[in-house]
Formats: C-alpha cells, structure tokens, sequence
C-alpha cells in the first residue's frame, strides 16, 4: 500500500520536490523491469537505428539523436548509448546494456507500464496536488548503465513551458537510487526563484535525494535537479513521466511536445 500521507504534499509545495516512499510494491517494480528486458529481447535492430545511433562522429550522434527524440511523441522508440551500436549493426556490448532510454509513449502502448501510470493510487497522487485534469504527455524508461546516466543541473519547465507552472515530474525508483548508483540532487525551493528560468546554480547548495525502490520521487517544473553518472557495475532502472494539469492553463506552443489529434495528451481520470 503506498504510502499517502498528505505531508509529502507540503514537502513538495515547500522544497520543490518529495519523495514518497513504498509507492510502488516490490512486485510491480520487479514487473515493470521483466517486462522491459522481455521487449528488449525481443527487439530487432533495424535500418533506423543503425542510420541514428551508429556513428563515431560525436556532434552527428548527438545531432541525430535529439532528432530522433523529438519525433517519439506517442511512440514506442529506443534509444542506444554512444559506442553500442556498430555501423554494421552489431553491438559492442551484450543487448541489456546497450539501451538508454525507451521514450515516449509506454504508458500508452504497453499494457503493464499502462496499468501502473494510470493506476488508482497515481489517480489519488494528482488529486491530492490538486490537479483537476491531468494528464500524461511522456513516459520514459531510464537504464542508467553504468558509466552513464549523468545530466546537468536544468528545471524541466525550461524545456516544457506552461503558464502557470502545473508540471510535475515522476520518478519512480526500480532500483535502489542513492549517490553511488547516481541519483538526483536537487537545489530546495529553487522553484520560488523562477523569475528567471535560466541556471546559474550555485553547486554547494544541490543536496542529493535517495531513493529506495518502489519510491516515487516527485518533482516541481521550476526545481533545479541534476543527477551524476552511476558509478556501480549494475543498471539503475527507473521509469518517469510528467503530470499536466490542464485546467486553466495554457501549454506553450513553442514546446517541441505538442498534444495532436493523432496521439493527444492521454488523460489519467479517465482511462
């Protein structure tokens, strides 16, 4: 039974971010991850991704990359680090390990991440943040091999703008995220300062936040977060989304995410 108490919500309003611990059973941790590797073994290599992933050259990586990302709203697509993938196809490392990410759409397309992100428990989550129509524009599984798995410190309302901020990030911990493993570090009540979304954090303030597994980290547009590369020989698995609330809001039409007729936001009270 995850762990509601309503205190987490003034920890979030106060710090910009909160975590709720045992939010998910260890048993849909471990069905979410089975799940993944089921599909990851299944998942042939094709024309795509050679054509994406497989290049040496660091900027047309990068370059093809977002790209790619930018065009995965309401897809299933996923993502190779650098290096794993040959230019003839084959990998340098074993499959499980080659992966980053699968973005955008599993909580559409994939019927046990379905279940979970849109589940009675993540029902009563946005309607105790006082969402009246919320809903999931992205999913995300993160792997975080090791070695990998560092970004620098942003918010995330930089990059899906909305007025007023309603956004929140969903990070539920497959596996344990502590600051070997690279977990988040976050800059509290960074979110009051949002005059100007631009970064200039000062580092010594950023204070790391641990979660175990089956927590559900919760996290304000406005916050400042960053995580560090994990540093164990083992993946950090962790599946995310973003929460909007659409009720008297209005979603930037410069965002590269747009709601379309083909894959509109998905609604969570009512599916």
């Amino acid at each position: 039974m995850a762990n509601t108490n309503p205190n987490w919500v003034d920890e979030f309003e106060s710090k910009g971010y909160a975590v709720i611990k045992d939010f998910a059973t260890n048993e849909e941790c471990d069905e979410m991850k089975a799940e993944m590797y089921r599909v990851l073994n299944e998942l042939e290599i094709t024309a795509e991704h050679m054509a994406v992933f497989s290049s040496s050259d660091e900027e047309k990586f990068e370059a093809s990359k977002w790209d790619y990302f930018f065009k995965s709203a309401g897809k299933v697509r996923y993502f190779f680090e650098k290096d794993a993938l040959k230019e003839d196809g084959t990998l340098t490392v074993p499959k499980d390990r080659s992966i980053c990410k699968v973005a955008l759409a599993l909580h559409w397309h994939n019927e046990v991440f379905k279940r979970f992100s849109f589940s009675n428990k993540m029902k009563s989550l946005a309607h105790d943040l006082g969402y009246k129509q919320p809903v999931i524009p992205e999913s995300v599984y993160l792997f975080n091999n090791p070695g990998s798995g560092a970004h620098d410190d942003h918010r995330d309302g930089t990059y899906l703008q909305m007025e007023p901020m309603k956004l929140c990030g969903l990070f539920l911990a497959l596996d344990d995220a502590n600051e070997e493993t690279g977990c988040m570090w976050f800059i509290p009540e960074s979110h009051r300062k949002s005059g100007d979304r631009r970064l200039g954090a000062d580092a010594s303030k950023f204070t790391p936040c641990l979660a175990k597994k089956g927590s559900l980290v919760l996290i304000h547009g406005l916050v400042v977060h960053k995580n560090n590369n994990n540093e164990t020989n083992e993946p950090k698995n962790a599946y995310t989304m973003h929460l909007v609330e659409q009720e008297g809001t209005t979603w930037s039409p410069d965002n590269w995410l747009q709601s379309t007729e083909e894959f509109p936001f998905t609604p969570l009270y009512s599916n």
